[in-house]
This record gives C-alpha cells, structure tokens and sequence, in this order.
C-alpha cells in the first residue's frame, strides 16, 4: 500500500455513515470538527472526569478485576457453543427412544446453530439502550429455562424447536461479550483480551463431543441436558454476582442523571441522551448492517466466507469423526470424544501464538510511523498475517486428516492433521 493510498483511506475513516464512524480515534475526529469549524465540545455534556482513570468507569477496574470479567463472558461462550456440539453425542441413545432418523437428529444441530445467527441482530441492538448486564441477565435466563425442555423432552420436535430458542438466547454471550471487552481495555492492549474471548466459541464445538462422549457412554443422554443445567447455573450466579454495567454510554447517562439530581440543572445530558434514535431505529439497522457490509466491504466478504468455510468444516467433523474413528479404529463413545482434543489442542496453540502476530503488528506501526511521521498509526491489513499463516495451515490439516483416515494408518496421525486444522 503506497503512501497516498494510506493518505486517502484516513480521508474516508473520518466520514460518518450508517455503520458509525470509522477507526480514527477520538482526537483526530475531534480536531477534524475543529478544523472544519465545528464548535467546541458542549461543556455540560456529561464525559469521564479523568479519561478512562475516572472511577466509573469500567477501564479503571484493576486488572485482576477486568480478566475475571473477561473470563465470565469467554465461558459463557464456550458455554453456548459446547452446547451445540455435545447434543451430537446423545445421537444413538436418543433416536433409540424417539425413533426417528439420523438426518431428522441433525435438526436439532441446525435449529441451534440458526438460533445463533438470528439472535445477534435481535438482540445485540438492544444493549445500546439498556446496557450490557440487563441483556446479560434476561437472555442467559433464558438459555437457562430453555434447556429445561431437551432435558424432559418427549419427542424429537420438542428436542428440535427448544434448542432452536436456546440458541437464540445463548447467542447474546457471542457478540455482547465481545462488546464488553472493548469496555474493559483500551485499543493499546485490547489484543490479547479479544484474543482469549475470540477462541472460546471455536473451542466450545470441540469440548463439547468430548464431554457428552462421557457422559453417553456411561449415563443416560438426558444427563447431557443435566450437567448443561448445573453449568448454566453456576455461570448465572457468576453474572450476576461479578459481570457490573460497562457499557460507557449507559454508565455515562446514569451518571448524569445524578448529576441533574444533585444540582438541580436540567443542562448536564450524557452524548446519548442527545440522540433521538429509538429501539425500532436500532434493531432496523442491525438488520441491514451486516448485508450492507458484505456488500460494499469485500475485504469483510472475505472474511466472513473464509470463517464460515472454517465453522462449516468445524461442524463436519462431527460426522465424520465417528465414522472414521468408531468405524476404522474400532472406538467407543468416550474414545471418540477424546480424538475432539486435537482440534482443541491446536486451537489453544494459536491463541498462545498471539504474541507472536502483535509483535510483528508492531513492527509494521513503527514502519509506518517512519514513513508517515504519525505516531501510533495502524491499518487493518497490519492484523491479517496471522490469518495468512493459518490461511495455509487449514488446507494442509484437513488434506493430512482426509489421507490418513484408513485403518492401516495409526489413528493419532489424522488427529494431528485435525490439530493444523484447528491451530490454522
């Protein structure tokens, strides 16, 4: 990329559309209003007293504090996710006793994984008003109570529309959470955070064969539903006793309030007690954002293809992970869950590689900045190495695991090459 072209993409972040504003930070978008002759910043708007040292906000929290949030949030999508994956393993006990066929079993696995596409654009937009922890406590409620069904379910249509509206709660923990990351951590240390709750719902679909292929072998199927309750439980009780508000807008407004309280000045508003966009607004663009951006942003296209040939792989190995290691190798159910932990392990791996890709992120800053002469200046492309490298890693795994899944072959060989594929 020449410099020009980096000179004219600054040109565009600056401009606001429907998507928001662009990856310029807040001082450069303020001295831009400035240049264009804007007015100052409103002195009754209601902001952090000391940046983000100010006590209110979630930025100041001490550390040990901020990871254990973190961890909360990157459990509860792990929680999601191993939930989708570990109703695979009640396969054979459950068609047993409702009768019906594998393809009809494998519903229940779309109905989930559908609940999990649809409910982010329902859901996600209703945190812009009422806060992270309220969405948090309503909709993991929900996961909660709809677990119950596929529990005590007496047929496999109960099995197939509860898990659909589980997955529909569930799917707050996969993009919320990641908006409380970004709460917790400024962007100058943002990437190891983001990087341990990203790798947690690609996890989740491993760990779950490996628990329920336990769980199956040596109990009923209905158990599965059991310890997913107890799981769910707990985690509940963690939210709502360590997960605070940290949503900065809705902290911000709260703030004001009392501020309005306590001097009895109408005048002191926070920025999004200013706008006038209602919850209809929010949900109607949350709805057209992602096509617009697929659309009009090919680097996005790209990426979103790319993962979801990635998740649609992932979920295949559920098939044929039986077939090869139950049919050429002779496993049982609790052997087969266990063959999921090359994919874990290798996932694992290339979260601890994280420091790896930051430092060279970094050399490609400090290059710039020479170049450019603007401290702290960063592109999007600065972050796609890791993505080249495992760009080529996945193809190599998945080649290795699909020539090497004959009963000649020892059976930790094609595990190794699910290991690349889950470490690309």
């Amino acid at each position: 990329m020449t410099p020009s072209s980096r000179s004219s993409n600054r040109e565009l972040d600056r401009t606001r559309s429907q998507n928001g504003y662009g990856v310029s930070d807040e001082q450069r978008g303020e001295k831009a209003a400035l240049e264009a002759g804007q007015p100052e910043k409103d002195p009754y708007e209601v902001g952090w007293d000391d940046g983000d040292n100010d006590p209110l906000c979630p930025r100041s929290f001490n550390k040990a504090r901020k990871w254990l949030i973190v961890l909360i949030c990157a459990c509860g999508s792990l929680t999601v996710t191993c939930a989708s994956s570990i109703y695979t393993s009640t396969y054979v006990q459950m068609e047993a006793e409702f009768h019906n066929v594998r393809e009809v079993s494998d519903l229940g696995l779309s109905t989930f994984v559908l609940g999990i596409a649809v409910g982010p654009m329902l859901l996600s937009p209703l945190s812009e008003f009422y806060g992270r922890r309220p969405i948090y406590l309503v909709s993991w409620s929900m996961y909660l109570i709809w677990l119950i069904p596929s529990a005590v379910a007496k047929n496999i249509a109960t099995m197939i529309v509860a898990r659909f509206f589980d997955g529909l709660a569930g799917s707050t923990f996969l993009t919320v959470s990641g908006g409380t990351v970004g709460d917790l951590f400024g962007r100058h240390e943002l990437q190891l955070p983001m990087a341990v709750f990203s790798i947690a719902p690609f996890v989740g679909p491993a760990l779950g064969p490996l628990l329920g292929g336990f769980i199956n072998y040596f109990t009923h199927w209905r158990w599965t539903y059991y310890v997913l309750l107890i799981w769910a439980g707990v985690m509940w009780v963690a939210i709502v006793l360590l997960v605070p508000e940290t949503y900065h807008p809705i902290l911000l407004r709260n703030k004001a309030r009392k501020m309005r309280k306590d001097t009895g000045d109408d005048r002191w508003l926070a920025p999004s007690e200013k706008t006038q966009k209602t919850v209809v607004q929010a949900i109607s663009t949350s709805l057209q954002r992602p096509f617009q951006l697929l659309i009009f942003e090919p680097m996005c296209l790209s990426l979103c293809i790319f993962t979801a040939i990635l998740l649609g792989i992932l979920y295949l190995f559920f098939g044929a992970f039986p077939l090869v290691f139950a049919t050429n190798h002779g496993f049982n159910l609790w052997q087969i869950g266990l063959t999921f932990l090359g994919i874990g392990v290798g996932m694992i791996l290339g979260m601890l590689s994280d420091p790896v890709w930051f430092r060279i992120r970094m050399r490609l800053m400090a290059k710039l900045e020479q170049e450019t002469g603007v401290p702290g200046g960063s592109e999007p492309e600065f972050r796609l190495p890791s993505a080249i490298v495992g760009s080529v890693l996945v193809p190599i795994g998945i080649f290795m695991f699909g020539w090497t899944t004959y009963s000649s072959v020892h059976w930790i060989v094609p595990i190794i090459g699910s290991a690349i594929f889950g470490l690309g």
